[in-house]
């Protein structure tokens, strides 16, 4: 269902023109602006309830675990200038492993051939931005959530404003993706709003520029990317995030075969663990310039 494919939508970037597929070269050459703001003023999303905690797991025999993901979805995975693969999940995933003291290699694959590759034993963990479906938990174990990409509204910087209620959005124009997720959130939830329906974020984003739209509503990461950039300091966020799942997802996790519990929970531990001392904030402090929270 169209509700289930945020972030599929968004990874197509040569089918569908997207802004994305610029935004992977910009963010590779290091055009985005560095972090500059302190960690407070950067919303960092938090998964893990305080009140649950989990029990170190046995060391076991040495293992080398092998980690799956693809190379062209920055800030979470991508190949950097030098070749290697880097971005959010898989700094995570080598975070991991180094908590665990597990040896680990991190391959990329085309996207679409990943829970293949999961299912066929081709590797032992998936580190991708890839949604939880109940499809997903029917064929594949799945660790605690560690991110979320929610929809979000930007405009332009005069325009923001932190409390965008339904109120503030009776009639405004609003431009969104047809087809998409968002599209569908808005005209279920939020028909009160002007939909500017366009073919792709790049003219989500050109009718903002031109007035024709007030806003934009689409991806968070996606739009996070476009603010950080030199050529997005005219936009900014507006109102607060929206997570759900029914049309934006359930969220990723590192998803592995379920005849390996063992290593489920492992990784839940270390991910509990990175959250606690720090290192899941100062990772991604490092990857989102611009929180897409």
């Amino acid at each position: 269902m169209r509700q289930n494919k945020t972030m599929e939508n968004f990874r197509d970037s040569k089918k569908r023109g997207n802004t994305l597929a610029v935004l992977v070269h910009l963010f590779c050459l290091g055009l985005l602006f560095p972090v500059a703001a302190a960690a407070q003023s950067i919303a960092i999303p938090n998964f893990w309830d305080p009140r649950i905690r989990l029990d170190k797991p046995d060391a076991g025999p040495p293992r080398v675990v092998r980690f799956l993901t693809d190379d062209d979805y920055p800030p979470l995975h991508f190949t950097a200038p030098d070749g290697t693969l880097t971005g959010f999940s898989v700094e995570l995933a080598r975070a991991v492993c180094e908590k665990l003291l597990w040896t680990c290699t991190v391959q990329a694959r085309r996207f679409d051939t990943l829970l293949d590759s999961l299912a066929e034993a081709r590797g032992d963990v998936l580190a991708a931005a890839m949604n939880v479906t109940p499809q997903i938990r029917t064929r594949f174990a799945a660790s605690h959530l560690y991110f979320r990409s929610p929809a979000r509204f930007v405009t332009t910087r005069g325009n923001a404003r932190a409390d965008l209620d339904t109120a503030s959005l009776q009639g405004k124009r609003v431009a969104v993706v047809a087809g998409s997720a968002h599209q569908a959130f808005l005209e279920r939830l939020m028909p009160f709003a002007q939909r500017r329906e366009t073919p792709d974020l790049n003219a989500a984003v050109a009718a903002l520029r031109s007035g024709e739209a007030e806003y934009v509503f689409g991806d968070g990461v996606a739009l996070a990317l476009l603010v950080a950039s030199r050529g997005g300091n005219e936009l900014a966020f507006s109102g607060g995030p929206y997570l759900e799942s029914r049309y934006f997802g359930e969220g990723v996790s590192f998803l592995m075969r379920k005849d390996d519990a063992a290593l489920t929970r492992a990784i839940d531990y270390a991910l509990q663990t990175l959250w606690d001392d720090g290192t899941y904030a100062r990772l991604y402090l490092r990857f989102f310039p611009v929180s897409p929270f």
